[in-house]
């Protein structure tokens, strides 16, 4: 599957802006692209207001935010979410799960996972869609400055 460069494009710039390179979580083009590639891996794209990007839209409307994922039968797997920070505090957040919700329901998905490093401010958009913590790596994550940082993942069923 090929993916547009329009697409890759505005997922880069969200990413670019979103994460801090303190963590390295952010991906670079070839990883996104690569991953694309696949036909379980999918993306989400709105603009600043939340309405929705197609993949292949050409016009001049910047991203607010992405939500990357890949399925597996019938679960779905949160890889990474991001909001541009001129965008955040407007539940761009929000609506990209929701999005991601509808999309899997249609993909027979009937559980989402992920997973975020301790102490990711993100904590508090998940609880509150209702995601749940079923289990931790300790030390699973290096940050830059080679400092190690516990994974927790977590799953909701959206059945």
């Amino acid at each position: 599957m090929s993916v547009s460069p329009a697409l890759l494009d505005r997922i880069m710039a969200v990413m670019e802006a979103a994460f801090d390179p303190a963590y390295g979580e952010a991906w670079n083009r070839r990883q996104v692209a690569d991953a694309l590639s696949m036909p379980s891996t999918h993306a989400l794209v709105v603009d600043g207001d939340g309405m929705l990007i197609a993949a292949d839209e050409r016009s001049d409307r910047a991203a607010g935010g992405f939500v990357l994922s890949r399925h597996v039968l019938d679960e779905e797997e949160l890889l990474l979410i991001a909001v541009a920070p001129g965008c955040r505090r407007r539940g761009i957040g929000a609506i990209l799960i929701g999005q991601l919700f509808s999309a899997s329901r249609k993909r027979g998905v009937n559980r989402i996972y992920l997973e975020m490093r301790r102490g990711n401010p993100a904590l508090f958009l998940y609880r509150k869609l209702g995601f749940e913590p079923i289990g931790e790596r300790p030390n699973y994550y290096r940050m830059a400055n080679g400092e190690r940082i516990d994974a927790i993942t977590f799953g909701l069923s959206i059945e």
